[in-house]
């Protein structure tokens, strides 16, 4: 199990844990970022950086209670800097809160420092090469998975908490549980190393243990004061402290002395570091450790406290008296193996060659040297180290900020050009002539329009299909005061029942089937605006109930969500049916129809437009003109007369569809009738007018010919009572070719006869 895990999908990508990692340890996924364990040093930046807190400890604390549990005796040591964590209690408070939990015995960490003292002191007297102290773990994995060169040059000691581990072992027996307790992160790779493992079970981090305090409900301020068990120490105690590992080894060095090195925190381990292994220095002894203020400063140490309070804690409790009980066992002095090795674990990544890695650069814009910026915002130091780190597949083209921020400014101006097409073309389609016509119901609709738009009020608008409803719509928020805002249109049949819930109220993740993400529905992005439902009466009961709920209180409520959000839309709805009738017969809400109905507009029908059919005419052969780009200079009157004349069952969307119809098959400058459907021929000579035009004799004559034809075949047919093979006969010709010509003007046998005995 590895100490740090990521939870991804708290992970934003915003890069702080690359930029924190002093050895990038960190992949760049698509949508998290993922820490490295090969390369890993434990130092815990992450943790501390991480601003959406996806990085945390694994939970080691489910593996404390089952070992407290087991039936083996179970012993807590407490690592040196503990005083400065447990500050509202005293040392033997929390020895007695330990033991509540089911620790048999409590020991401190800083026995271990003393236990390693004597074998650094010896290592530092027979010392052949520079020395880099081991006891911390973090410096440790660094030496070995980045500088695999300087393990030679590492002390051959355990730290303090492996020895620890392995005394009490030697002298309680390998069946018993060792728990280190401490601050340190890096601690928990040490406890899993090959080298090491065995001593210590499990290490619980200060937080962990305070979680199961709080959990069990142990008030340690309120506990009697319990004995620690073993040796006490003295020196070890303050080795948590700044440059206290030298006092608490009995080392001590002459400040003036370039011979013993000591360092603290990531960027002066780190420089030193690089230093040793480029041999620009060459000192007897390095003593580092990886956190800045020495082991109070962890990555687990208690916040609420400055590093100067947690530094009187350690001291106070070094001079303080804290109970001790010696067993018999703890007097004897036991020979403790406190070697270990080191091991080359150098994750080798692959190297770019100079042209991988300008061309990495070229994909980012950064054509000369100018155009590295090294703003270190992706973590990188420069631009080159950043380009090496996404050939290696640590790190990704979009971690570069400059980047992208020229692709969203280029972006913005593709967007605006758009933007200002999709406005040009909608105002050529909506102009400020959006509703064409001059007859007394079409000024009456307008008139309508202009009073209700600059209100608020909510407006029901009636109509046949195609009579201008949306238009209507997009008449009235065009003359509200939230013209600015935006108008969302939604046709309700085109949307299945299930799906229109979520696309008008939106959803939360995982609410059903396919619902990955969150999805903000079309009320709240129309907030401000208006919102357009067409074919409003055909909307389920459930969804009628939650249209309602958004007219009477103002608010949406997401699927699968349980609180409602507050939304400012005016709402404007269609419907081509009767709401009434809807009402009386139990399909729709007598509530929401009141709620709708509050100032309605209804948009006649064509057949009712008479006088404004020239000109709607007109209108659109302009739109199909500039549509196809064709040069027609008008209508001919005898087309005019026909579209009059014409019922219009599709009303304006049918009129338009036949302009353009019309303008596509001219050959002329100039509509004639003959580029009409059938249907206008037909309905203008049942008038008795004569439709010859002597200009186009042939595309006029066809339906002529074509009314004639019909009227013959009805004639032999009724001739022939409906019996399709005698009325060919009569007919001389085949079969097969009545039937064609029968399917042609869609007529049959039997009703032809039918017909005829009506008229007799």
């Amino acid at each position: 199990m590895y100490p740090i895990v990521t939870i991804t999908d708290q992970c934003r990508k915003c890069y702080s844990c690359v930029r924190s990692c002093p050895v990038k340890a960190i992949k760049v996924e698509k949508s998290y970022t993922e820490i490295i364990f090969e390369r890993c040093i434990g130092c815990g930046n992450c943790l501390s950086n991480c601003p959406q807190h996806a990085k945390v400890i694994a939970d080691n604390v489910v593996v404390t209670e089952a070992l407290l549990t087991s039936g083996d005796p179970v012993v807590a040591v407490l690592g040196c800097s503990f005083p400065a964590f447990f500050h509202n209690c005293s040392p033997g408070q929390l020895s007695a809160g330990l033991r509540q939990l089911g620790f048999a015995e409590v020991h401190e960490g800083a026995r271990g420092v003393e236990l390693i003292a004597g074998e650094y002191r010896s290592a530092i007297d027979q010392a052949q090469l520079p020395l880099i102290s081991s006891h911390c773990p973090a410096v440790v994995d660094l030496v070995e998975r980045h500088y695999p060169q300087l393990i030679e040059n590492l002390v051959g000691v355990v730290t303090h908490m492996v020895a620890m581990g392995r005394y009490l072992k030697q002298v309680l027996g390998e069946q018993v549980k060792v728990i280190y307790i401490s601050s340190c992160i890096a601690g928990k790779f040490e406890v899993q190393a090959e080298q090491t493992k065995g001593a210590v079970d499990v290490l619980l981090t200060y937080r962990e243990l305070e979680s199961i305090f709080r959990e069990r409900g142990i008030d340690l301020a309120a506990l009697q004061e319990e004995p620690f068990d073993g040796r006490a120490p003295h020196m070890g105690r303050i080795f948590s402290l700044s440059q206290g590992s030298f006092q608490a080894f009995g080392i001590n060095p002459d400040p003036l002395d370039t011979e013993i090195v000591t360092a603290e925190g990531e960027v002066n381990v780190m420089g030193i570091i690089k230093d040793l292994a480029a041999g620009r220095i060459s000192p007897k002894l390095v003593d580092l450790r990886f956190c800045y203020d020495g082991c109070i400063g962890g990555p687990g140490r208690n916040k609420e406290l400055t590093e100067f309070s947690r530094r009187n804690m350690v001291i106070s409790h070094f001079r303080g008296e804290t109970p001790y009980r010696v067993a018999p066992h703890y007097q004897k002095d036991w020979d403790i193996n406190l070697s270990r090795t080191f091991s080359d674990k150098y994750a080798k990544l692959p190297t770019p060659k100079g042209g991988d890695v300008k061309k990495i650069l070229h994909a980012t814009n950064k054509f000369t040297q100018k155009d590295e910026l090294n703003c270190r915002t992706c973590g990188y130091r420069t631009c080159r180290e950043y380009a090496v780190a996404v050939f290696q597949g640590l790190a990704d083209l979009e971690m570069c900020l400059p980047h992208n921020l020229q692709q969203l400014e280029e972006e913005r101006g593709r967007l605006i050009q758009k933007y200002e097409l999709a406005k040009r073309e909608l105002d050529r389609e909506y102009g400020d002539e959006f509703i064409v016509g001059s007859d007394g119901n079409t000024l009456e609709a307008l008139d309508q329009i202009k009073q209700v738009g600059p209100t608020p009020t909510t407006v029901l608008i009636r109509g046949e299909s195609g009579t201008g409803k949306e238009l209507a719509a997009r008449a009235i928020h065009r003359y509200s005061k939230r013209n600015d805002k935006p108008l969302v249109t939604v046709n309700c049949t085109t949307i299945t029942d299930s799906l229109l819930e979520s696309e008008l109220f939106g959803h939360k993740k995982g609410s059903f089937t396919g619902a990955i993400t969150e999805k903000k529905g079309l009320f709240e992005a129309a907030d401000g605006g208006t919102i357009f439902l067409d074919e409003i009466g055909d909307i389920t009961p459930k969804l009628q109930a939650e249209l309602l709920r958004v007219l009477d209180l103002g608010e949406v409520r997401p699927v699968g969500g349980t609180v409602a959000r507050r939304v400012d839309v005016r709402l404007i709805a269609a419907t081509n049916k009767s709401l009434e009738d809807g009402v009386r017969d139990g399909w729709f809400r007598e509530d929401l129809y009141y709620r709708l109905d509050v100032f309605s507009i209804t948009m006649p029908p064509l057949r009712e437009r008479v006088e404004s059919i020239p000109q709607l005419a007109h209108y659109f052969l302009e739109k199909a003109r500039n549509k196809l780009n064709k040069h027609i200079v008008g209508i001919e009157e005898r087309a005019i007369n026909a579209m009059v004349k014409y019922p219009w069952p599709g009303n304006i969307r049918e009129m338009q569809n036949v302009i353009e119809r019309a303008a596509v098959l001219t050959h002329d400058d100039i509509i004639k009738l003959g580029n009409l459907p059938l249907a206008f021929a037909e309905s203008y000579a049942d008038e008795g007018e004569d439709v010859i035009d002597l200009r186009s004799f042939k595309k006029e004559r066809e339906p002529h010919v074509l009314r004639v034809e019909k009227k013959l075949i009805q004639r032999y047919l009724a001739d022939a009572g409906g019996n399709v093979s005698k009325a060919a006969q009569l007919a001389n010709i085949p079969r097969r070719t009545f039937y064609r010509l029968l399917a042609k003007h869609g007529l049959k046998g039997r009703t032809i006869r039918a017909r005829e005995e009506e008229d007799e």
